[in-house]
C-alpha cells in the first residue's frame, strides 16, 4: 500500500506539468468565483489545507476531507470580499454521515454584487432603472473513508451567473484523496501525519446565451429579423493540488500544526503554500499562512490584489447533544486576508458540530 502511495504521488506531482502555471493564460477562464474561498474556518489557510482541512468546508479545496465528518455539520458563514467593492458572499453548507456507507455534503454559494445602472444601445443614459447580476455555486459532494487512513471525495457541482438578459450555466467536478497516518501503534494520538491531493474544477466549457445577445436587422426597408451575436466558449479554471501537514502535541492540551501545499494553476502562476495553527484543546485555534507566487511582493507586477498572507482563528464551546451522542460544538471562524488595492477581505463563520 505504501509503495502504490507513493507510485501516486511520483504520478500526481507529473501531472503538475500538465495542469502547469500559465500566467500568459491570466484572465482567460470563466466562473473563477470558483476559486473563492468564502468559508470562514478553511480561508484563514489561504487554500494550503488541502492535506488536513475537515467537514463540509473541505468541498473548497479537497471534498475527501468530508469524510471525518462525525455526525452532522451545518456552516453559516459571510464574506465582505475586497472591502471597498461592496461584494458580498453568503455560504451555507451542510455534511451528515452515513455512518460505513460515507458523508454526504451539501453547499450552497450566493454573491451578491449591488445594483447596477440599465443602459442599452437606444438608452445609454440609465433611465431604465437598475439590475443585480446573479452569482450562484450549488455542489453536492460525497466522501468516504475506506480504510482507517485513506479518505477519498469527489463533488459536482453547478455554478450559475447572469444579469437581467444573459447568463451562463455550467457543470464541474472536483475529487481528492487525503492519507492520514499516525507513527506506530501505540501513539496517543492518531493520524499526525496528511497528505493531501485534490483535482478541481474539471468541466465542459461554458457559453454566454440570452435574448441581450440578439438585436433586430433591415434587410430591407419593408423587412426586419432577428439576428444574434453568438458568445465564445470559455474554459473553467482547473486547479491540481498537492499538501502535507504534521500535528505536533505538546503540554498535554496544545498541539501546533504545520502545513504546506503546491497548488498548480492551469489559467494562472503556480503556487507554493505555508502556514502553521496552534490549537489549545477545542477551545481555540489560531491560523496563518503565506501563499507565494512570483512577484506576490511587487505591487506592480503581481497578477492578483492578493497579498499572500491570511490569518485567522476559531473558538469553539463544547456542548452535550442528547445522550449517547458525545460531545457537540459551536464553534466561531474568523479570517482576514489583507490586499492590494482594497481594503482586505473578511470573512465570518458560525458552525455546529452535532
Amino acid at each position: 500500500m505504501k509503495k502504490v502511495l507513493i507510485f501516486g504521488f511520483v504520478m500526481l506531482t507529473a501531472l503538475t506539468q500538465v495542469f502547469a502555471g500559465n500566467p500568459e493564460r491570466a484572465g482567460q477562464a470563466g466562473g473563477t468565483q470558483l476559486l473563492i474561498n468564502s468559508w470562514g474556518r478553511s480561508s484563514g489557510f489561504n487554500g494550503i489545507n488541502v492535506a488536513n482541512t475537515y467537514g463540509i468546508e473541505s468541498v473548497i479545496n479537497n471534498p475527501a476531507g468530508l469524510a471525518a465528518t462525525r455526525r452532522t455539520e451545518l456552516v453559516f458563514s459571510h464574506t465582505q470580499y475586497l472591502v471597498g467593492t461592496d461584494i458580498g458572499i453568503n455560504s451555507f453548507g451542510i455534511s451528515q454521515s452515513l455512518k460505513r456507507a460515507g458523508v454526504i455534503g451539501l453547499y450552497f454559494t450566493a454573491f451578491d454584487m449591488g445594483d447596477f445602472v440599465l443602459t442599452t444601445e437606444d438608452n445609454p443614459n440609465g433611465d431604465l432603472g437598475t439590475f443585480t447580476p446573479t452569482f450562484l455555486n450549488l455542489g453536492l459532494s460525497f466522501g468516504k473513508k475506506f480504510t482507517d487512513h485513506i479518505y477519498v471525495g469527489a463533488t459536482i457541482k453547478v455554478l450559475h451567473e447572469s444579469i437581467f438578459d444573459v447568463g451562463s450555466t455550467g457543470v464541474a467536478f472536483d475529487a481528492g484523496v487525503q492519507y492520514r497516518t499516525s507513527f506506530g501503534k501505540d501513539d496517543e494520538h492518531d493520524d499526525r501525519l496528511k497528505l493531501g491531493i485534490s483535482l478541481r474544477n474539471v468541466g465542459s466549457t461554458m457559453r454566454y446565451g440570452g435574448d441581450g445577445l440578439t438585436f433586430r436587422t433591415n434587410r430591407d426597408p419593408d423587412f426586419t429579423s432577428l439576428a444574434s451575436r453568438p458568445s465564445a466558449d470559455f474554459e473553467l479554471p482547473s486547479v491540481l493540488s498537492l499538501g502535507v501537514s504534521y500535528d505536533i502535541y505538546f503540554g498535554g492540551d496544545s498541539r501546533f500544526t504545520p502545513t504546506g501545499a503546491f497548488i498548480s494553476n492551469a489559467f494562472s502562476q503556480d503556487q507554493i503554500g505555508i502556514g502553521f495553527e496552534y490549537g489549545f484543546k477545542d477551545y481555540l485555534q489560531l491560523r496563518y499562512a503565506f501563499l507565494y507566487e512570483r512577484n506576490i511582493t511587487d505591487a506592480v507586477n503581481r497578477l492578483s490584489a492578493w497579498t499572500g498572507h491570511s490569518f485567522g482563528a476559531s473558538v469553539s464551546v463544547p456542548f452535550k447533544a442528547g445522550k449517547d451522542r458525545g460531545t457537540s460544538l459551536f464553534a466561531l471562524d474568523y479570517s482576514y486576508r489583507p490586499t492590494n488595492p482594497f481594503n482586505g477581505t473578511h470573512s465570518i463563520g458560525v458552525r455546529i458540530d452535532l
